[in-house]
């Protein structure tokens, strides 16, 4: 193993804990018992990567490398009797999660470029892998999804896997493709959260409403 392959081993590794943490702080504020922290865990740990990997038609990671689950499995029992000290620190759990996204994003791109998949699809399958996880939390938590907020998320998943493609397109290597794709979709979602940056959402006009002709 090369030491860039090591070095991307261990940040979607770290990238997986960071988002099974996410999952398992939702059973903590509905006041679960252990087991749903695991399954809340897992569910946004590997979720994204799970459809991405179901939709391409490849066996499916954690399959393959069960330490992804494990790593879910752990976080959850940690999270379990540490859950109060972590959700105090609501802006570093937001920076994390910045982290995770981007990570997930412009790795589910390459995985795709690199099954041949158009670019396209790449990008839809960077877009699944970052917020798909967060999708069934927020789902199974019963609490607004990502995709309900107007907060600049998914567009930044999208950018950076377009960045990916772009590299790939101009003959890049896929390290430094990805590696600039990540540095997009972090910047942007940080700066997101710093800034409170939104973009502008959809208001019907008066007197327009849905379902009525004019």
């Amino acid at each position: 193993m090369t030491d860039a392959t090591a070095t991307l081993a261990f940040v979607d590794f770290l990238a997986t804990a960071i988002f099974a943490m996410t999952g398992a702080l939702v059973a903590s504020r509905k006041q679960l018992d252990m087991l749903a922290f695991v399954w809340f865990a897992a569910a946004t740990g590997i979720g994204g990567g799970t459809l991405r990997d179901l939709l391409l038609d490849v066996p499916v990671f954690w399959i393959i490398n069960p330490v992804y689950l494990s790593i879910c499995i752990i976080v959850a029992v940690v999270m379990h009797f540490a859950a109060s000290l972590v959700a105090s620190r609501q802006t570093w759990i937001l920076w994390a999660d910045a982290f995770g996204m981007a990570f997930a994003a412009v790795v589910g791109t390459a995985k795709a470029l690199e099954l041949g998949a158009s670019a396209l699809v790449a990008v839809a399958m960077g877009l699944f892998s970052a917020t798909a996880g967060g999708i069934i939390r927020d789902t199974l938590g019963q609490e607004p999804s990502i995709i309900l907020r107007p907060e600049i998320y998914m567009s930044a998943t999208v950018l950076g896997a377009v960045t990916v493609v772009g590299g790939h397109w101009l003959g890049q290597p896929m390290t430094l493709s990805m590696f600039v794709g990540f540095c997009v979709a972090l910047t942007v979602r940080l700066a997101a959260i710093q800034f409170d940056l939104k973009l502008p959402v959809y208001k019907p006009r008066k007197g327009r409403p849905w379902g009525r002709n004019s």
